[in-house]
């Protein structure tokens, strides 16, 4: 849920106005939880404003994923 609105809301806000757009919802904690972990697996960005940006692309990465690419 958390990650559909990021994709859907993509640069509009920042991450208060973010956890306001769920549809269900949410401990702050969790909320933050959860951002952090899309951070840290490069699917979304935080902008110098501070809005939170949908950066992950599977078609992109299924482009240059190659069978001898090792992915860590």
């Amino acid at each position: 849920m958390i990650e559909k609105s990021a994709k859907k809301y993509s640069g509009e806000c920042g991450k208060y106005q973010l956890w306001k757009k769920l549809p269900r919802k949410v401990m702050y904690q969790s909320f933050q939880a959860a951002l952090a972990y899309l951070l840290e697996s490069n699917k979304i960005m935080v902008d110098k404003d501070g809005k939170i940006v949908w950066i992950w692309n599977p078609e992109a990465v299924k482009k240059y994923l190659r069978e001898d690419l090792i992915v860590r």
